[in-house]
């Protein structure tokens, strides 16, 4: 082993360390940890650092390189912005899950060897369904078990991907997967699991919004994310990861736009928008695996600002749907202003963070000649803004006054959201540090007449749209049925008919073997009840002439 501290063995002993704390100790802890994890990950330089021999097979616990660093680098600023919106949450158990769930991305995406990748893999998921099951009620229970019976499917998948891939190339490097390879559709599909891409994001949908208010923060930056690292690393130009992500970032935002639920609505513009990433990957050149990565960046800022907002309402009212909202910018102003700024990112609005992300995706799409891909990419910004920009601010914070008196929420929350939308809209004014630790050198320019005129024509239609459809796009108070009605209402059902049907043939068998028992002890009683042939009294002479005739047959069988 190279003489380097591993991030993810800091942030898992500093974790250990959490229930031992209390009070002031706690806080000063949970926010001194994550500062070193920063330090720790930025003094990082390229080149392999971290392996070991175990049972005879070669581990690479760490490698550092250029596509690495730069999620690496996000992952630790989000987990410190993180940290500080949960400072005042009184739950040991929440802060320890967060901080293992960062440390076992950070180590997914360090991970040089599938075995390795495959042991953080599997520890994202355990560390990240408690802060689903933290939240404490009924639903949120549910969720969190569906969650994780979806991604131990997810990584039994993977699993056997890696195996077969190993045992085709003798090798547990992980690279770039070669299409050739035993076990390549199994552990693409796995990495789908994670990213979720349709018809297997449901998960995410379900679970995201019933998380506790904190940890749906760090739900929201990191399990995708690694799935798109680990497709950056593994699948580049998979051309069927191009119809994939278009066909996400259109059902997504398109389920956003018809969500009531804050968090849900939000939960889908992480399909929507993660959907742009994986288009990138099935694209594979420079522009659009460097368009993936700075998006996948940006996206985590924004998306914990834009979830961060939507967490702040439910902790200081308690409601979550924008049908039971309304009024809240006289109470909340700051976080209305805050969130204001994530939703003007996500929707690639110029000057924020989004806008230099996102269009680099569609200049790939436009350099590689796929007028389809990038017109379908473009015309997601509508939904988006619709629905981040417009839909969330009006009904939740303008619109009708509900009678809710908020007040705002803790310095702390202020704060956390603060760093995030400073974040949002540096990268957006000076995107060259952002530029600058890509995985390949980048020679683009965002800010061309070109890009900033498409994208505002855009943003005003999608304006425009919104006040003349206004009654439409308010949200209902149901539920918008998705994939996972196979697993929450289908598969409850088929269940109960099957073990009906079950139960019926099981009672019919059970009635003819108790028939034929019945035959059988009323046969048996002919025989031998007081009446029966058995059990007459035999004259001594007939019995010992059977006796002599037996005997007779024995000698007979035994000597010829």
């Amino acid at each position: 082993m190279n003489d380097v501290l591993h991030p993810s063995l800091l942030l898992f002993l500093g974790a250990a360390v959490v229930p031992l704390l209390r009070g002031r100790l706690q806080q000063a802890w949970m926010l001194l940890l994550p500062a070193a994890v920063i330090v720790a990950v930025f003094s990082l330089s390229q080149g392999t650092a971290g392996s070991m021999t175990l049972f005879g097979v070669d581990l690479l616990l760490m490698r550092i390189d250029a596509l690495s660093l730069v999620f690496a680098y996000i992952f630790a600023i989000i987990t410190m912005i993180g940290a500080l919106f949960a400072l005042q949450v009184k739950d040991s158990t929440q802060h320890v899950a967060a901080l293992a769930y960062a440390g076992s991305a950070l180590g997914v995406v360090f991970a040089g060897d599938l075995i390795t990748l495959y042991v953080f893999w599997e520890l994202m998921v355990f560390s990240s369904v408690w802060l689903i099951w933290c939240r404490r009620n009924p639903t949120s229970m549910a969720a969190g078990f569906r969650y994780l019976i979806v991604h131990a499917l997810g990584g039994v998948v993977l699993l056997a991907g890696i195996i077969l891939n190993v045992l085709d190339t003798g090798s547990v490097a992980f690279d770039k997967i070669s299409p050739e390879s035993a076990g390549f559709y199994l552990i693409l599909i796995g990495f789908m699991v994670n990213a979720a891409v349709p018809p297997l994001h449901a998960w995410l949908t379900d679970a995201y919004p019933e998380a506790t208010v904190t940890g749906a923060i760090f739900l929201s930056a990191l399990t995708t994310k690694t799935a798109v690292y680990t497709l950056m690393r593994g699948f580049p130009g998979t051309e069927l990861l191009v119809g994939f992500g278009v066909v996400m970032a259109l059902y997504g935002v398109t389920y956003a736009v018809l969500a009531n639920d804050m968090r849900r609505l939000l939960a889908y513009h992480i399909v929507s928008q993660v959907g742009y990433m994986v288009a990138g990957v099935g694209m594979g050149t420079i522009m659009a695996l460097n368009g993936s990565a700075a998006h996948a960046f940006t996206h985590i800022l924004y998306k914990a600002l834009l979830f961060m907002g939507a967490g702040a309402v439910i902790h200081m009212t308690g409601r979550s749907k924008l049908t039971d909202l309304g009024g809240l910018y006289r109470y909340m102003p700051a976080t209305l202003l805050l969130y204001l700024i994530g939703s003007l990112s996500i929707s690639a609005f110029p000057l924020t963070s989004g806008f230099v992300s996102k269009t680099m995706v569609l200049e790939a799409a436009a350099l590689d000649q796929r007028a389809l891909v990038w017109l379908l990419l473009s015309l997601v910004s509508v939904g988006t803004f619709i629905s981040t920009v417009l839909k969330i601010p009006w009904f939740a914070f303008f619109g009708r006054d509900s009678g809710l008196k908020p007040q705002e929420v803790p310095w702390n929350m202020l704060l956390a959201m603060g760093i995030a939308a400073f974040l949002c809209l540096y990268i957006g004014v000076a995107p060259g540090w952002l530029y600058s630790v890509m995985p390949e050198p980048v020679e683009y320019n965002a800010y061309t007449p070109g890009h900033v005129l498409w994208e505002l024509q855009l943003l005003l239609f999608a304006g425009v749209a919104f006040f003349m459809l206004l009654k439409f796009v308010g949200g209902e108070r149901k539920i918008t049925l998705d994939t996972d009605w196979l697993y929450r209402w289908l598969l409850p059902r088929v269940v109960t008919v099957a073990h009906r049907v079950l139960q019926r043939l099981w009672g019919g068998l059970l009635s003819g073997l108790m028939a034929r028992l019945r035959w059988l002890v009323e046969t048996v009683n002919r025989h031998h009840g007081p009446q029966g042939i058995l059990a007459r009294t035999w004259p001594t002479g007939s019995m010992v002439l059977w006796v002599a005739v037996m005997l007779a047959a024995s000698l007979l069988v035994y000597y010829f």
